[in-house]
C-alpha cells in the first residue's frame, strides 16, 4: 500500500483536466458485478470480530476485510466482504493442485450474502499485468458477480515502481493504458497520500484527474484511497478538516468509492482506531462524512461525471472554471498562484449530468483552514442537498448562497 514517497516534477497535460466524453463500453469481458451501494472501506484493519464489524457498522464503513471464517461475521452486522487468501494469486492457477484448492474457495464462498469482492493484490507493476488478467478473467469466469480487487500506484511512483517509461505524466498514463487494456478490471482503485509534514506535495489532483479519465474511458467506476495516518517523520496526521477535503474532493471527481490509509496497524500513527479498539479523532471525523460521502455519491450514480473545474489556484493537472459555464460563482472567485507544498485554495467544481448540459455539481471548499461563503449561480433555480438527511430542499431562484465549512462541499442542482 505505502510506496516511498519521493519528489517529483509533475508535468501537467491540459488534456487531462478537459471535459471527458460519454463513458465508453464496458471491457471486453467485464463481468456482471456491477456497483451498487458506493464503497466506504479502509486499509489495513483488524480481524473482523463482532465488536470491531460493529464498531466500523457504526462509523459508516460499508466494504471490510474478511477472511473465509469471518464472512459470517459481516453478514450480522450488514456489511459487505472482501475475501482475503493466499489462494487468490497468479501463482495459484500454474499449480494444478493449487488451483483445485481456488475453485473450492470460490464454490464455498460465492454463495455468502456478505461476499463482495476477492482481494488480489497491491500496487502491481506492468510486467505482473498479463498473469493478474488471467486471474481476473479466471475468478469473472467462476463468480461473475464479484469483483476481483487490485490497487494502483500514484502518480509519484517511480518508472521501475510503474513498469513503464517516461516523465512522470507519461509513465503513468502508459501504466494506467496496460492495466486497463490487459487486466480489464471492474473497478480502478489507486492510492495518493499527499499530506507531508512540511506542506502538500503538489500531484494530488494530477493523479484523480488521471484515474478519473481512465476510468471512464473504460466505462468502469473508481475508488480513492486516502491518507488517514503518518507512517514516517516526513508525513502528517491530516486533522479534521483535511478529511473533510479529502471527502469532498474525491466525490467532486467522480468516484463510487474511498478508502482510507489506515484504519489500524503497527507502525502508524494516527489511523481511525488505537491497538486496543479504541476509536480516534478521526474515526469520529468519519462517522458523518462516511455518510455524506454515501448519500452523495448514490444521487450522482445515475449520471455521468462531465466535467471538474477549478477556480482560485490551479494545481498541475487542472482546467479552469470558464467564464460562460453553466454553473458559476458572483463574484467570480479570482486567480491565485500556486507553488506547492502550499495548500490549495479555492473552489472545485464538479460537473454531472445526462445530457450534454450538466444538472448537478459538487462545490468543494478547497481551503481546509478557512470557511468559505460563495454564490452559485445556476442554469434554472437551484435545489441543495441534505447529505445528512438525503434531501433536497429549493434554493427559490438561480442564486444559492452557499456556506462551506474548512475543506467541505455541497451538491446542488438545477432541475428541469
Amino acid at each position: 500500500m505505502r510506496t516511498k514517497l519521493t519528489v517529483v516534477l509533475l508535468l501537467v497535460v491540459h488534456q487531462i483536466a478537459q471535459p471527458t466524453p460519454a463513458a465508453g463500453p464496458e471491457p471486453k469481458g467485464a463481468s456482471a458485478w456491477k456497483l451498487e451501494t458506493p464503497i466506504v472501506t479502509y486499509w489495513a484493519g483488524p480481524p473482523m470480530t463482532d465488536a470491531v464489524a460493529r464498531q466500523m457498522a457504526e462509523g459508516g464503513w460499508n466494504l471490510v476485510w474478511c477472511t473465509e471464517k469471518e464472512l459470517d461475521v459481516a453478514r450480522r452486522h450488514g456489511l459487505r466482504a472482501q475475501l482475503h487468501d493466499g489462494l487468490l494469486s497468479p501463482a495459484t492457477l500454474d499449480n494444478p493442485a493449487q488451483r483445485d484448492k481456488l475453485d473450492a474457495l470460490i464454490a464455498r464462498v460465492r454463495n455468502h450474502s456478505a461476499l463482495c469482492s476477492y482481494f488480489i493484490t497491491d500496487e502491481p507493476s506492468a510486467a505482473a499485468f498479463p498473469k493478474l488478467g488471467k486471474l481476473v478473467a479466471y475468478l469473472r469466469q467462476r463468480d461473475p458477480a464479484h469483483l476481483a480487487y487490485i490497487n494502483l500506484f500514484p502518480t509519484y511512483a517511480n518508472n521501475e515502481q510503474l513498469g513503464t517509461k517516461g516523465d512522470p505524466v507519461t509513465a503513468y498514463r502508459e501504466h494506467l493504458r496496460q492495466y486497463l487494456e490487459i487486466v480489464r478490471p471492474s473497478l480502478v482503485s489507486y492510492d495518493h497520500y499527499q499530506f507531508a509534514k512540511d506542506g502538500d506535495t503538489g500531484g494530488y489532483f494530477l493523479n484523480l484527474a488521471m484515474i478519473r479519465r481512465a476510468a471512464q474511458e473504460a466505462g468502469v467506476p473508481f475508488l480513492n484511497i486516502v491518507q488517514a495516518c503518518t507512517w514516517t517523520p516526513s508525513m502528517r496526521v491530516p486533522g479534521t478538516d483535511e478529511m473533510r477535503y479529502l471527502v469532498y474532493t474525491t466525490l467532486a471527481y467522480g468516484a463510487q468509492g474511498i478508502s482510507y490509509y489506515v484504519y489500524c496497524t503497527s507502525g502508524h500513527t494516527g489511523g481511525i482506531a488505537l491497538p486496543d479498539g479504541t476509536p480516534t479523532p478521526i474515526y469520529h471525523t468519519l462517522k458523518s462524512l462516511n455518510r455524506e460521502f454515501a448519500a452523495i455519491a448514490k444521487e450522482l450514480q445515475p449520471l455521468r461525471s462531465q466535467a471538474v473545474y477549478h477556480a482560485g489556484m490551479a494545481p498541475p493537472g487542472t482546467e479552469p472554471l470558464p467564464k460562460d459555464a453553466p454553473f458559476r460563482f458572483d463574484p467570480p472567485v479570482a486567480p491565485l498562484a500556486y507553488k506547492p507544498p502550499e495548500r490549495v485554495r479555492g473552489v472545485l467544481l464538479g460537473c454531472f449530468g445526462k445530457t450534454s448540459e450538466p444538472s448537478h455539481v459538487v462545490v468543494v471548499n478547497l481551503d481546509y483552514k478557512a470557511e468559505a461563503v460563495l454564490t452559485l449561480i445556476g442554469p434554472r433555480n437551484l435545489e441543495l442537498f441534505d447529505a445528512g438527511a438525503g434531501t433536497w430542499s429549493p434554493a427559490g431562484s438561480p442564486r444559492a448562497e452557499l456556506r462551506l465549512s474548512p475543506g467541505g462541499g455541497r451538491l446542488v442542482r438545477a432541475p428541469r
